[in-house]
């Protein structure tokens, strides 16, 4: 975590810097357009940018970088670049509000100003309260008046360098920026929407205890559950997370007593206590925000590391997956609870955190090869409004992003179909990696055909004929694909480092590939044809007897490059 100083601007200048960089209102003639807006379409939720679904292929920046206009300057030419259309930055709370009541927005103007001159959209991060469960960006007047604003407290009575989720005053104060910074956002760019989501704090949670000790804390802990929560446990009893179930089945499900009666003494009811209180705290200011201009908010989870054993470890009480059923009942103001992401195994985590219709959105992770794996299983499999790999402002256009770089810009081309079959439930993504973990095979079902895929890899059998399915697979290599069925027939694949095979749906039918075109989507989207590929270009196995013994026709497409391809092919029956 690294802070920034902020900066301060004399009443004059605050004049002159308004009258020169705020960005301007276009022509209210295009006014009525709906404003940036969650929207289920078939299966998924889908973001609508100026009443068109919008697949945001971003990058958020280093905590800092946004703080600076001059800083960011020759810098957003370099996300333009790495293919991205969204940037997520920040704006802090103690900038905005430097002094108690009075707004200076120069930040916010400064960045949607860049960010249309490069053609990108922004989500804007608000560190208020709380930055990775500490509290760092709130301004010096709340920093300063521990009376007012008060900080959680250790179980010994310690202030910890994190206000505490019982602070009224701090809520409403931090909610008052929130909104005066909306508002503001709303008049200037309500046309243009450039801005298209918001991110409520950042990674909150309490660290080093299970719960806040502070008076207000211990009162409320030995106080009833409230009523809001248990009423919406008992109307969502049966569709309830298992892990909020296991914690309530220890009362036999009570409907009213303290939070120790209701969920049992232990480390998981002082994390369910934390979580109510930083969902009801943050729909408070998000609900401010929204009375002022309504986007789509989310919030970001510091998930639970392998190494961590108990509440505290990692931020106790923020939005991690066992948790979302707490900040659904306590944050209707928030739209989507959404991951953060460096750990290997990312589709069993993604799958967590997209239980009970959850939108997804990975506001944080990596790039790179790894990363484009990421992005298209997150896109492809899962329904994703976007992915987002953090601070790539100077290092999107680099040797070890190139792969991602131009998975980014081939996605963004191929948006339009992949936002089409999203919705209409005709696409499939896959993630191949080979070590941690090991997952070299993946296979799903597409109208009548079984599509398999299997990561690249070396290997020669039958005494030397050439083999590219099955062998050896290099320690780093990681592969993916994202796959939409075109019609019956026909299906277009974007991939990496995969194979891809087919075999019937049902029966002992052959499946032969009828015609197989290497291509591209141009900038405006539409399909520039190539290469017909035939021979050795499709002809996977050459140990053709088994290949047939095993009901496969022994061709495939052959991804067998980390740089992204487009294949379309049509399939037959034999």
């Amino acid at each position: 975590m690294k802070r920034f100083t902020a900066f301060f601007l004399s009443a004059a200048a605050l004049v002159l810097a308004a009258c020169n960089t705020a960005p301007q209102q276009q022509a209210p003639a295009a006014s009525n357009l709906p404003q940036p807006h969650l929207e289920k379409r078939g299966p998924v939720t889908q973001l609508i940018v100026k009443g068109e679904p919008f697949l945001a292929l971003a990058s958020e920046l280093r905590n800092s970088s946004a703080s600076s206009p001059a800083y960011m300057e020759p810098l957003w030419k370099n996300l333009k670049e790495g293919g991205m259309n969204t940037v997520l930055a920040v704006v802090t709370w103690e900038q905005v509000e430097p002094v108690q009541g009075q707004f200076d927005f120069t930040v916010v103007d400064e960045m949607i100003k860049a960010a249309r001159a490069n053609d990108l959209k922004l989500a804007i991060l608000w560190f208020g309260s709380w930055k990775n469960g500490m509290s760092s960006y709130h301004p010096v007047w709340v920093k300063k008046d521990n009376a007012k604003y008060p900080p959680a407290l250790t179980k010994e009575g310690k202030k910890l360098p994190i206000l505490s989720t019982l602070g009224m005053a701090t809520a409403e104060a931090d909610g008052k920026a929130y909104a005066a910074m909306m508002k503001h956002i709303k008049e200037i760019d309500s046309v243009d929407q450039t801005v298209i989501m918001i991110q409520m704090e950042n990674e909150v949670g309490l660290h080093g205890y299970t719960r806040d000790y502070s008076p207000a804390a211990n009162a409320a802990f030995a106080g009833p559950v409230p009523a809001e929560l248990m009423n919406w446990l008992v109307a969502h009893k049966d569709t309830l997370l298992p892990e909020t179930m296991d914690a309530w089945k220890k009362s036999g499900c009570k409907t009213s007593g303290t939070w120790e009666e209701v969920f049992g003494k232990g480390d998981r009811t002082d994390e369910i206590f934390m979580a109510w209180n930083y969902a009801s705290y943050m729909n408070k200011v998000s609900a401010a925000g929204k009375a002022e201009y309504d986007l789509p908010t989310f919030v970001n989870a510091w998930i639970v590391q392998p190494e961590d054993k108990r509440p505290g470890n990692y931020p106790s009480g923020g939005p991690q997956a066992q948790n979302h059923d707490i900040w659904r009942a306590g944050a209707p103001a928030i739209d989507i609870l959404s991951p953060d992401i460096y750990l290997a195994d990312f589709p069993t985590i993604l799958r967590m955190y997209s239980r009970s219709g959850n939108p997804v959105f990975i506001p944080e992770s990596h790039a790179g090869q790894g990363g484009a794996a990421n992005a298209a299983f997150a896109i492809g499999e899962m329904g994703a409004i976007g992915y987002s790999p953090f601070g790539l402002e100077s290092g999107a256009t680099t040797p070890q992003n190139q792969t991602f770089a131009q998975f980014y810009k081939k996605a963004g081309c191929f948006s339009k179909e992949i936002l089409k079959a999203q919705a209409e439930g005709r696409i499939h993504g896959t993630w191949v990696k080979a070590l941690n973990p090991t997952r070299v095979k993946d296979e799903v079902v597409m109208g009548d055909y079984k599509v398999q895929f299997e990561l690249v890899s070396s290997g020669r059998r039958n005494g030397g004929a050439p083999q590219r399915t099955g062998g050896t697979y290099a320690p780093d290599a990681q592969g993916y694909a994202i796959v939409i069925q075109d019609d019956a027939d026909n299906f277009t694949f974007l991939g990496s480092n995969i194979r891809v095979v087919f075999q019937p749906k049902e029966g002992k039918e052959t499946v032969g590939l009828a015609k197989v075109v290497h291509g591209d989507f141009d900038a405006d989207g539409n399909w520039v044809p190539g290469r017909w590929l035939n021979g050795d270009e499709i002809q996977l196995r050459y140990d053709i007897l088994p290949a047939i013994e095993e009901n496969y026709s022994g061709q495939g497409l052959d991804f067998g490059r980390p740089s992204p391809e487009f294949i379309k092919v049509q399939l037959y029956k034999y």
